[in-house]
């Protein structure tokens, strides 16, 4: 250990940690450890503790490295370190030029980057690992495949003495994928800890899940009934033409049999049946769409979509567009929906949103709450809907993509600033304002819809009930996708703690020496066994 005579003075007291932080630190000293916890219980600040330990205690002149997925969240990060903590910190982004970035990292001390930045400097030669002491992965779940993530811990693999720390709200439903997130991170521990385990009762508050379920009206039902009849017919063209062998089929499941029938495709170029199959599940894709839209969003994101189309078909942009606007069930449904648009009748989920956010404001004028939705042009509805009525709201979306309906990063600060400051109580977010941003706690997280994503239900549930009572409060369809997405959700969370408790078992035992079986190969019996 250091002599603390040569520890630089600090500038701030550290913050005090609780003590679930203080034994999950106590591991990440010793081991490459992934920590499990849900949103707003302090991941990040066992990250700024493990820092500054390894400044004090760590090699001579040594630096340590923080990479968080996006420039927001690296400021964010930069800025609360930099306020808690006496050590000298640079940001490094790709916004600043290759020659300065070079000067910061041969200088920095602590050195926080988007891992597309450290990558690319790593590959280019521009930098080296080999004096880091520690590299925190934030948002560890996305360490897979070919994401920027992998990149670096592979070279940070080949250098002995980098502690490495993974921070995550929940890292998958799959084992196969925590597998690799724990392989490619050289994880020896995995810490986890949910809102039940013992050491982390005594920091939270209350939290009471309410589902709300609505029924759709008899003209949804009906449009329903037009799109469904057809979207089964293309179904049994596939059954049909040899593609297809169950009547149930999920949307993950047709994407797969398109990438399969594009792959026949362009092996067999010219072949009829193929193509025409290829027609008949990208109609399927557009009408699952189309079915969701309905069943779980609102009547004007299922009018944009239709509409969508008809320009598309004449626009000639694809075979299946033409052929879907000239089936007769999809006119017929398509001639109601124009008729509801007109009418301003909506899903009836938007008049029980504004029954529950008025019911929460007249109990409490200051409510604050996040409105989660899935696609943004539900999040502009359900915006739109609210400020009619009186209630004070901002939309909160992500960058621009291939439209120009979404917000500059400064944009999206200014956002959180107003909503921080009490400017506003009411966010319209999609999937954004689920994930690490430094969005202020709430009374109460709304989902519009329920998702089927575990890890998506964690991380926006854990945006309420930390310092004081909050509430999760569930919107859903009765006989819908919903009941199905929430039930899919509720499932993959428990077995997602269970197989993560399994994989950390099989860490420890694969690391005492116990066994010499590899941990892909431990993965891999028990999705045998389970299947």
């Amino acid at each position: 250990m250091a002599d603390e005579s040569l520890i630089p003075a600090k500038q701030k007291q550290n913050p005090v940690l609780r003590k679930y932080q203080e034994n999950i630190l106590e591991v990440a000293k010793e081991k490459n450890t992934l920590v499990v916890l849900p949103t707003g219980l302090g991941k990040t600040l066992i990250a700024f503790e493990l820092i500054d330990y390894r400044l004090k205690y760590g090699k001579p002149n040594a630096k340590t490295l923080f990479l968080a997925p996006t420039k927001p969240l690296v400021d964010q990060h930069f800025t609360n370190f930099k306020r808690a903590y006496g050590w000298e910190a640079h940001m490094l982004t790709g916004a600043i030029n290759s020659s300065k970035r070079k000067e910061i990292w041969d200088k920095a001390k602590v050195i926080f980057a988007t891992p597309q930045t450290i990558a690319n400097d790593l590959e280019s030669g521009l930098i080296s690992l080999e004096n880091v002491s520690v590299i925190v992965f934030d948002e560890a779940h996305r360490c897979l495949k070919h994401y920027d993530y992998v990149n670096i811990a592979r070279a940070a693999k080949a250098i002995d003495g980098i502690r490495i720390l993974g921070l995550t709200a929940s890292p998958s439903e799959e084992k196969a994928k925590i597998d690799e997130i724990c392989r490619h991170l050289n994880i020896d521990a995995i810490e986890i800890r949910t809102r039940e385990s013992e050491d982390v009762k005594p920091y939270i508050k209350k939290l009471r899940v309410k589902v709300i379920k609505v029924s759709l009206d008899k003209e949804l039902l009906e449009i329903r009934e037009l799109l469904d009849a057809y979207y089964k017919k293309k179904l049994e063209e596939l059954s049909n033409r040899g593609f297809l062998f169950k009547k149930n089929i999920t949307k993950k499941e047709i994407l797969t049999l398109q990438k399969m029938l594009q792959m026949q495709a362009s092996q067999n170029k010219g072949d009829y049946n193929l193509l025409r199959a290829l027609t008949a599940v990208a109609i399927a894709l557009k009408l699952q769409h189309a079915l969701e839209l309905l069943e779980t969003q609102s009547v004007n994101a299922l009018y944009l979509y239709l509409q969508d189309l008809y320009e598309q078909a004449e626009a000639k942009k694809s075979k299946a567009v033409r052929e879907i606007i000239n089936n007769k069930d999809f006119k017929k449904a398509f001639v109601k929906v124009v008729e509801l648009y007109n009418k301003g009748k909506e899903n009836p989920k938007l008049e029980k949103l504004k029954e529950v956010i008025e019911e929460e404001k007249r109990a409490n004028p200051n409510f604050k709450a996040i409105i989660f939705t899935q696609f943004r042009d539900n999040v502009a509805r359900i915006s739109e809907y609210l400020s009619k009525i009186g209630l004070s709201n901002r939309c909160f979306i992500g960058q621009a993509k291939r439209r120009e309906d979404g917000l500059t990063q400064k944009e999206q600060k200014r956002i959180i600033e107003e909503f921080k400051n009490n400017n506003i109580g009411l966010l319209v977010s999609t999937s954004i304002g689920e994930e690490g941003l430094d969005i202020p706690e709430v009374d109460a997280v709304i989902f519009y819809e329920p998702v089927p994503s575990a890890i998506r239900k964690i991380q926006r549930a854990g945006r309420t009930a930390r310092t004081k009572e909050g509430k999760v409060i569930l919107l859903m369809a009765e006989n819908t996708r919903d009941e199905a997405y929430y039930w899919a959700a509720w499932h993959k969370e428990k077995r997602m703690y269970k197989i993560i408790e399994s994989i950390n078992q099989k860490l420890k035992q694969s690391k005492s020496g116990e066994f010499d079986i590899p941990l892909d190969k431990f993965t891999e019996n028990e999705n045998k066994n389970e299947t």
